[in-house]
């Protein structure tokens, strides 16, 4: 029996409401990606790492991959476990640096999944206000694209973890939500434009800088690059 834990309120009510949230991630969704075009999983959690909301752009729960939903909260987890108030790292920019001979390697084994916690509840809900993975800090590292930190003119507030298309559009929608809530105001990171963006310096499998992530297509790439390196903070 798995039992709820009392979500933070470590600035936890700085973080989108449930609708917000969707509202945002159906108009991402709807732009062109650079990817599969599909429905997508969100998932925001607190600076504690409590689950706080979570959500899908489709018409049913069922209209998105089921085990997205599930990665959008590690994906969220993740980003939030390893940035800081002065300093932001992506899922996306742990690829390289969890590899075998990376700086960072076996990072992704060092918060494991609580499964009592991740696999309950009623599917009905699932990506509604009831969904059971809120409330709950379930874990998880994820070291691929779509996992965002969140900033508001107060600071570090949680991340926000999407999921649901390639690794890259994955990164692309989470950026562009994050632009859309107003929270993507990054401080620092280890991308060459000085904040979290995607890195994609792999060639002949090195990557240049150590924080590379593998490219998909040709379209998502170029999306990468365009990406707005600066947004005001939410008041």
């Amino acid at each position: 029996m798995t039992t709820k834990t009392k979500p933070s309120q470590f600035n936890a009510d700085l973080l989108p409401a449930w609708k917000s949230l969707r509202d945002a991630l159906i108009a991402v969704v709807a732009e062109n990606n650079g990817g599969l075009g599909f429905p997508m999983w969100a998932s925001l959690v607190d600076r504690d790492g409590f689950v706080r909301a979570v959500a899908y752009s489709g018409n049913d729960r069922g209209d998105q991959w089921p085990g997205s939903r599930m990665i959008s909260a590690q994906k969220a987890y993740t980003a939030n476990a390893f940035s800081l108030p002065n300093f932001s790292i992506s899922t996306a920019n742990l690829y390289t640096a969890t590899q075998p001979g990376g700086i960072l390697y076996g990072l992704q084994h060092s918060n494991p999944i609580d499964v009592s916690n991740a696999y309950v509840g009623d599917p009905a809900g699932f990506g509604t206000l009831n969904d059971s993975l809120v409330g709950h800090r379930i874990g998880g590292i994820n070291v691929f694209g779509g996992g965002l930190a969140l900033y508001h003119e107060k600071g570090l507030i949680g991340a926000v973890g999407v999921s649901g298309d390639t690794s890259v559009s994955d990164h692309i929608i989470a950026w562009r939500l994050r632009q859309k809530l107003g929270l993507g105001a990054v401080p620092a990171g280890v991308s060459p434009t000085g904040d979290d963006n995607m890195v994609l310096d792999i060639s002949n499998g090195k990557s240049a800088s150590g924080w590379g992530h593998p490219a998909t297509s040709e379209a998502a790439t170029e999306i990468v690059q365009r990406l707005p390196t600066k947004s005001s903070r939410s008041a």
